[in-house]
């Protein structure tokens, strides 16, 4: 996976690309990034990549050449199948599924705008895709583009010291994760729960799964709202509730999974 990044930034990336499961999978030679610094496009000596915005208003804007110069130039060090995505909070919101599409492709051109934005009619003739890590907004695209490249990364092959890690993530299943535990069994007078130590593997399986039901019920309803439950599902829910006190009778709503 060719991962190139196109900001006025690019130490800020310096740090963070060398911990971690990026550092690895860059070491590795699973992932590579390449920068280019919009600012090297600049036509002028005091490398200037903004403006005021026509119509008025607080902020400035990224100069269409500047930008378009930049992207081209990136375009042209990228497979042809690699799409150019904008990190914006006016996209679509970044989730697992769009992590696993991207994940597929041999490779990202990020476009990390800064001020208020980037000129419109460069958004319009040079970007494929525009993406949002969140309903918020931060001070630039570079921060929600480290999140991208370590979401995207986790699911190359090998990049993970266990391959079994990614498939057990938060949010695969349409689930959030099930509780974790670690030695030693007793914490400030916290146990671990007694399945765990049992050795049955499938009892084990099956109250994980039933642990991430609830907790995504508790946590995440929509999630479940979205994806539905099997039949299955729904009697490990209903028993979930029954033994915490809740009322089975909300999952009545829920519809089956499939349809």
């Amino acid at each position: 996976m060719q991962f190139h990044l196109l900001t006025i930034f690019p130490g800020l990336f310096e740090c963070a690309l060398q911990y971690g499961v990026l550092g690895r999978a860059w070491q590795r030679g699973h992932v590579d990034f390449a920068f280019t610094d919009i600012r090297d496009f600049s036509r002028d000596r005091h490398q200037t990549v903004d403006d005021r915005p026509y119509g008025g208003g607080p902020g400035m804007v990224m100069q269409p050449q500047v930008v378009a110069d930049a992207v081209d130039h990136a375009r042209a060090h990228m497979p042809a199948s690699a799409p150019v995505v904008y990190l914006s909070p006016q996209g679509q919101t970044l989730n697992h599924e769009r992590v696993a599409e991207l994940a597929e492709l041999p490779g990202l051109t990020l476009l990390c705008g800064r001020y208020e934005g980037i000129d419109e009619r460069v958004l319009a003739t040079r970007v494929d895709r525009e993406l949002s890590v969140g309903d918020y907004v931060l001070s630039g695209g570079e921060f929600a583009a480290l999140v991208l490249m370590d979401a995207v990364s986790r699911l190359q092959p090998e990049v993970l010291g266990e391959p079994d890690s990614a498939a057990e993530d938060s949010f695969v299943e349409g689930l959030l994760d099930c509780p974790h535990y670690t030695r030693p069994p007793e914490f400030e007078g916290q146990g671990v729960p007694e399945i765990l130590f049992s050795g049955d593997h499938a009892r084990i399986r099956q109250w994980r799964h039933q642990q991430a039901l609830g907790r995504t019920w508790e946590r995440r309803p929509d999630l479940l709202e979205e994806r539905g439950l099997t039949k299955e599902e729904r009697r490990l829910l209903t028993e979930y509730l029954r033994e915490r006190g809740g009322d089975p009778d909300a999952l009545g709503a829920l519809p089956a999974k499939g349809e």
